[in-house]
């Protein structure tokens, strides 16, 4: 799996979020691209400034979903979404573009970090599986809408 860290998947993944428009159409789920954005937002935000969104978790989401979260696999479509990132109001395209480029980059600029504060719902991640996880992430949501 691409890693958030690696200069070359970071470049890339900013260059997939620039040719995404606000008349980038979903292939698969409900987000129109604007909420797409801020829903991508979350899981960095999660990472960069350690915020829990009121997320709880327990013994079988860490042991049967941890791993699927950075391991080699793609994410299937219409998986379900946590109810605290489900994003159902109008989202403006651009604001959100920015705000997720600005979050990427700060997550990027964290990649010689060692000591990392764990996810409030899978516990303690590696800086390579942080990364991962990211990447995953945005990879999936980004093939959504075709980029």
């Amino acid at each position: 799996m691409k890693s958030l860290f690696e200069s070359d998947t970071y470049n890339a993944i900013l260059e997939r979020l620039a040719n995404l428009s606000p008349e980038s159409t979903a292939q698969w789920g409900k987000m129109n691209v604007g909420q797409m954005l801020n829903h991508c937002q979350k899981p960095l935000e999660i990472a960069i400034y350690n915020k829990d969104f009121g997320l709880k978790s327990n013994f079988l989401i860490r042991s049967f979903f941890k791993k699927p979260m950075y391991d080699d696999s793609t994410f299937r479509k219409n998986m379900p979404t946590p109810k605290r990132f489900k994003v159902s109001e109008f989202k403006d395209f651009s604001t959100e573009k920015e705000r997720l480029k600005s979050l990427i980059e700060s997550f990027y600029s964290l990649k010689n970090k060692k000591d990392w504060t764990p996810h409030p719902v899978f516990g303690n991640f590696t800086p390579e599986q942080w990364g991962k996880m990211q990447y995953k992430h945005l990879d999936h949501h980004f093939r959504q809408f075709g980029v």
